[in-house]
């Protein structure tokens, strides 16, 4: 892996260098060229999330359902309620609904409303990585950092997707460029602090997930900011207290909330934010241990689990290569200053990427192969600023025997996951696997070619080591992805993998006559119908254009309503229909955990209300005389 515009030869210098060698930008990067290679770069990467965008529909329908919801209640908008009436919220914390809200309010409700935010935040990730890779190495190594990011499979597939992972990822290198910046020689205390902010507001969009940065921001400053221990501690601290408050607001509000006057918190037990936040969406996606959750349904737990069935094809392509370069990295600037700005990107980005992998391998709860995502712009900056350090010492062979190993390992990686589906683009494999060797042999002895051929060896070497993983993101953004686990790869592969529903947790799509036998008379009611599951009640919702109940929450294991507040809701009309909707994992309830009032709440529907079918879906008119009363 190389770096294709960085050559140490030129004689413009920035600033200070790892291990006493002079970091030289081009003499080009004081012209217009730096700038027209980041607009292509951000052109290529707005056209590639942007491209076909509405060929998804609604997407994950269980946000898009909460979008529609928050566009026309400000209440529901606040605590991200899955529809109007407020009846329980979605089981995230509510940051990423915002976004969408606001554009529906803006343009409508319509696929493209609903997806592009994702899009831009995705195209906005890609540029201020290029902005934090820039500063320490260089517009080459930004460019390459830049594209590995964007050209990540599971990138592709997230910012065409409407779950909340994009602004995470959005928010988290936003975060990363301040913390960068505050390890810099006269930099500003405020730069720590917005590294802070950003990565509380981070939690309001994914909660606990958001702090797996914070060991490595915490250590590149340690190691390496400008000021004495003592004023970097409390730098340090104070950065916690900006975290605390900018995440912490929200937990206290809806805590302090009159729960009766507000939504029941989806995904919690006992109607809790904290619970959710440190439970469910916490220490249980660590332990399994999380009540009313369906569990660790991937049976892969182990350092091998990056490279298997359900995420390789995702985000491993270019980790191999990333920890090459890291470790590479950290050789060549062990002798450098402790505040060198290239060491310190290395420990911040390193450490990202450290610590976001050991959890993702090892944790036994929940854990969807699409969280990978977030360990993408740390890969990109590994390799972008890894590669750059040894491409400039290319004339050591020490250096171009792991410039070399890293394309090699990388070019052999995408023969193994491209031969999982050995059906698909075969030429594809053999291509990569021809190109890639050769340049890795090239390497070898690039520091002795003439530096036009060391340039073109090094842009075969990067088209060697992105072509498999481009072709794969194209593929990805060609496909439609629907339901609430969405996949990688070509329209035919994974869950959720194509137009349609159909998708593991996927929503129905109501056909006309029900839709219509819903909406009539909706305004006579506070919800036009129930049903159990969240993904259920979402495609009846969304179809039409009116609140449905989703009893016991997203997994049908939280227990709102109760069977005696459901009664008391049907004996005061506020409910229209109750549909018997596709059973969820294990049983009506949703799972072998959680409460059994939905279904309990099933079962008494069941026993007292005579079904009838529309379209070939069995509902109830709970406003009939019930059987047997």
């Amino acid at each position: 892996m190389t770096a294709l515009v960085i050559d140490a030869q030129q004689t413009q210098t920035r600033g200070g260098s790892a291990a006493g060698v002079r970091v030289r930008v081009p003499l080009l990067a004081r012209g217009p060229r730096p700038r027209v290679g980041l607009g292509v770069l951000l052109a290529a990467t707005a056209a590639l999330y942007l491209w076909n965008l509405s060929a998804s529909g609604w997407a994950n329908a269980f946000y898009s359902a909460a979008a529609q919801a928050g566009a026309s209640n400000w209440t529901a908008m606040l605590f991200g309620s899955s529809d109007a009436a407020n009846a329980i919220t979605v089981d995230k914390t509510p940051a990423a609904l915002w976004v969408i809200d606001l554009s529906v309010r803006l343009f409508g409700l319509n696929p493209w409303s609903v997806l592009v935010p994702q899009a831009l935040e995705g195209v906005g990730a890609v540029a201020l990585l290029y902005a934090a890779v820039r500063r320490v190495s260089g517009d080459g190594a930004a460019l390459l950092a830049g594209a590995v990011f964007a050209l990540t499979p599971v990138a592709a597939l997230i910012f065409r997707f409407n779950n909340p992972d994009a602004l995470l990822v959005l928010l988290l290198v936003a975060a990363a460029y301040c913390a960068q910046r505050a390890c810099e020689k006269d930099s500003g205390r405020w730069w720590l602090i917005a590294a802070g902010i950003l990565v509380g507001f981070g939690f309001l969009a994914k909660m606990l997930q958001a702090f797996l940065v914070l060991p490595g921001f915490a250590a590149a400053y340690l190691v390496a900011g400008h000021r004495r221990m003592r004023r970097r501690v409390v730098d340090l601290l104070a950065a916690a207290a900006a975290l605390v408050v900018s995440g912490g607001w929200y937990l206290l509000m809806v805590e302090l909330w009159p729960a009766d006057a507000r939504p029941y918190i989806g995904g919690s037990q006992h109607d809790s934010i904290v619970e959710l936040a440190l439970g469910y969406n916490g220490l249980g996606r660590l332990t399994g241990n999380e009540p009313g959750g369906l569990g660790n349904l991937n049976f892969d737990v182990g350092w091998g689990r990056l490279f298997g069935s359900g995420m390789g094809l995702g985000i491993a392509w270019l980790l191999p290569a990333a920890v090459i370069c890291l470790a590479a990295g950290f050789v060549i600037t062990r002798r450098a200053p402790r505040t060198d700005p290239g060491r310190a990107a290395l420990i911040l980005w390193g450490g990202w990427l450290a610590v976001t992998a050991v959890v993702f391998s090892f944790a036994n709860g929940i854990v969807h192969p699409y969280y990978t995502v977030a360990l993408a712009p740390a890969i990109g900056a590994s390799i972008g600023i890894g590669a750059t350090l040894l491409w400039r010492k290319r004339s050591d062979i020490r250096a171009a025997t792991a410039l070399s190993g890293a394309v090699l390992v990388t070019v052999v990686l995408a023969a193994v996951l491209l031969s999982r589906d050995s059906e698909w683009m075969p030429w594809l494999r053999a291509t990569v696997a021809v190109g890639g060797v050769g340049a890795a042999a090239l390497l070898l002895v690039a520091g002795r070619l003439p530096r036009p051929v060391a340039g073109s060896v090094a842009a075969l070497a990067v088209a060697g080591c992105l072509a498999a993983p481009a072709v794969y993101s194209v593929a990805t953004a060609a496909a439609g992805h629907s339901g609430a686990i969405p996949s990688v790869g070509p329209a035919r592969h994974g869950f959720g993998g194509f137009t349609g529903p159909g998708g593991l947790l996927d929503s129905p799509a109501p056909q006309p006559a029900l839709a219509a036998t819903l909406s009539a008379d909706a305004h006579d009611y506070t919800w036009v119908a129930a049903v159990v599951g969240s993904n259920n009640a979402a495609g009846y919702q969304l179809a039409s254009g009116a609140p449905i109940m989703a009893v016991g929450g997203f997994n049908g294991t939280d227990p709102t309503p109760t069977l005696e507040e459901f009664q008391r809701y049907v004996a005061d009309r506020q409910i229209h229909y109750f549909i018997r909707g596709k059973m969820m994992i294990g049983h009506w309830g949703g799972a072998t955990t959680g409460s059994r009032e939905p279904t309990d709440i099933a079962e008494w529907v069941e026993a007292h209300y005579t079904p009838q079918t529309v379209d070939h879906v069995i509902i109830y008119d709970l406003t009939q005389p019930p059987r047997n009363s």
